[in-house]
């Protein structure tokens, strides 16, 4: 998030750049997670970094790419209104554009948390824990209780973050920016 919502936030409001952005955020999807995953922890061994960052890579397109086209979808002539109020580009970014994007941005973070939660999995591979060692473990000990069981508590991490992102949607989105979608 704090590389993609800066970037798809201003280039969303300044309308530039959309094709480069679309251009970078196709080609980080055709990384793939698990084939950087297991060169960068030949590169640079165990830890945290070769695991964040295949991660991070799935996670920006998502919320680039949602960001910019929301904030592209918003009404002009809000926009236009605010301005001829006299407001500021700074207040009609952060009191127009925002709120009104708000939820399709949520989307595209949600979006990305899933996509996150399912593969961070596959560090499991390169002897990192988490809930996919069960998995691993499962599988090379041929021991398909343990492989379902890790599968099914990923499974139920998915649907609770689906829960929080629904709560925050009610939370932070305007209740007459929801009742217009």
């Amino acid at each position: 998030m704090l590389i993609a919502l800066p970037i798809g936030l201003i280039t969303g409001h300044t309308g530039r750049g959309g094709n480069a952005l679309a251009a970078l955020a196709t080609a980080a999807r055709a990384l793939p997670s698990f084939g950087l995953l297991v060169l960068l922890t030949i590169l640079m061994g165990l830890g945290l970094t070769p695991v964040m960052v295949p991660l991070v890579a799935l996670a920006v397109p998502p919320i680039l790419v949602t960001t910019y086209e929301a904030m592209r979808g918003v009404d002009p002539s809000l926009v236009d209104a605010a301005k001829g109020m006299g407001m500021p580009r700074s207040r009609v970014l952060w009191q127009v554009e925002l709120p009104v994007a708000l939820p399709l941005i949520l989307s595209g973070i949600r979006s990305a948390a899933i996509q996150i939660v399912s593969t961070a999995t596959i560090a499991a591979y390169v002897s990192f824990g988490g809930l996919g060692r069960y998995i691993v473990d499962g599988l090379a000990q041929l021991r398909y209780e343990k492989v379902v069981g890790g599968a099914a508590l990923v499974a139920a991490l998915a649907l609770v973050t689906l829960g929080v992102f629904w709560a925050l949607g009610r939370v932070l989105v305007s209740p007459g920016v929801r009742r217009s979608r």
